[in-house]
């Protein structure tokens, strides 16, 4: 959009960029724009409630199921999430990223919502062990193509000075998709058995949010030249040593997030004996307040410098992690989900934000690709280190002491990253 023609629009709206690439300035906001936004927000808010509040933090609902039905152990029904994503990861992420560059992100989202939904299709299905990892497989795969990665970049291509609050909406799909999950889960088991409800969670999956990954539309991409693509290689990226404390700080977060909250349903159900009823009940608590945590992030990071955010939103996760393990009182365990929750709420939806405050746009979904497929080893890594740590010593007490010290090594990698973007 360039020329005269467009100086009406270029000076519309200071939320949505102009095709340019560059962020508008001021007055009333496009209509031609601010549908297709706001469209793009709410697809992106029922996809992530479905690929990341369902299919990734609604699984561990089933664990303590498959353990007592099929007789596996604790490291066994995690080693699913890590064995999965530790192949996954190295191998589709980077791809992922260059696709989305490359092609847009409505393509993959596409992809990966088909595979998420064969996977618990496929997860409701299961006899052995082997089947149940081919089937996280799968599922790990539909997280890569379907969950942050092609939602995040979206978005960060539609929103400008209002990204945070975009985001922060957005992700409130996981928030809302992993509270309520454990209820729909409980009255699907309560009805129909553990393996129907994994089905029915499947084919919800693909017929709500298919179609909607279907109609989004992209952002209008720019034309491009060779001296614009020299200069936004990803290279200059992976020589700066912000990449790699923001990599760092990442893999660190995500490994204490998904190590407690993998591992919380075991903990509750079988070491704490809670009903089911009452572990659902904390689950959603905990997912109930990472609503508040992406909202509040959200505001956040539009009014004030994202490296203390996402410092912020790391402090929080090391808090409420020893509270959630080593709370003797039903109140403490609430204070603690309410911690813990609001920290895991900023925590993904904070890592775009910041990945494109330092770096930019341009090369976002490359840059995603590699931060977040060393997020997903981490990811896949500390559940299953956490679940063989505690059928070692008997005890979770060990295993959060750890978690505490992986989130604080990540905060500190946070405190020594820069500020905003540095000029080319």
């Amino acid at each position: 959009m360039t020329g005269s023609g467009s100086k009406g629009v270029a000076a519309a709206a200071p939320s949505i960029r102009a095709s340019s690439g560059r962020p508008e300035q001021s007055g009333v906001q496009s209509p031609a724009m601010l549908g297709p936004s706001y469209q793009a927000v709410a697809t992106s808010f029922v996809v992530l409630f479905f690929i990341v509040g369902v299919s990734l933090w609604g699984l561990p609902f089933y664990y303590d199921l498959m353990v007592q039905q099929f007789g596996w152990t604790r490291g066994q029904v995690t080693a699913g999430n890590a064995l999965s994503k530790l192949v996954v990861g190295p191998v589709f992420g980077f791809l992922a990223g260059w696709v989305v560059d490359r092609f847009g992100p409505r393509r993959l989202m596409m992809t990966g919502i088909l595979m998420a939904g064969a996977a618990l299709v496929g997860l409701g299905s299961i006899s052995s062990l082997s089947m149940f990892y081919f089937f996280y497989f799968f599922n790990a795969l539909g997280y890569v193509c379907g969950g942050p990665l092609p939602n995040q970049v979206l978005l960060t291509q539609w929103f400008d000075r209002s990204r945070g609050k975009a985001m922060g909406f957005a992700y409130l799909g996981i928030g809302i998709g992993g509270a309520t999950v454990p209820w729909i889960s409980h009255m699907l088991v309560q009805h129909f058995g553990w393996q129907a409800a994994l089905r029915v969670l499947g084919i919800s999956i693909v017929v709500v949010s298919f179609p909607l990954a279907l109609l989004v539309r992209e952002f209008p991409r720019p034309s491009t030249t060779v001296g614009s693509v020299r200069s936004t290689h990803p290279i200059s990226a992976f020589k700066q040593a912000s990449f790699y404390l923001l990599t760092l700080g990442s893999m660190c977060s995500i490994a204490a997030v998904s190590g407690t909250q993998q591992n919380l349903k075991l903990f509750l159900s079988l070491d704490r004996h809670f009903t089911q009823r009452d572990s659902a009940s904390l689950l959603s608590l905990v997912l109930a307040f990472s609503i508040a945590g992406r909202l509040l992030v959200g505001w956040l990071a539009d009014r004030f410098s994202k490296k203390y955010v996402m410092l912020l939103t790391y402090l929080l996760v090391a808090a409420g992690i020893p509270l959630l393990f080593l709370g003797t009182t039903r109140p403490i365990l609430y204070v603690s989900a309410a911690i813990f929750g609001v920290g895991l709420g900023g925590d993904y939806m904070v890592i775009p934000l910041m990945t494109a405050e330092i770096f930019g746009i341009e090369i976002l979904g490359r840059l995603l690709g590699v931060i977040l497929t060393a997020g997903g080893i981490a990811e896949a890594a500390a559940p299953w280190m956490i679940a063989r740590l505690r059928d070692t010593t008997g005890s979770y007490r060990e295993s959060c002491f750890v978690l505490v010290g992986i989130a604080l090594l990540g905060g500190l990698a946070v405190l020594a990253l820069p500020g905003r973007r540095r000029p080319a």
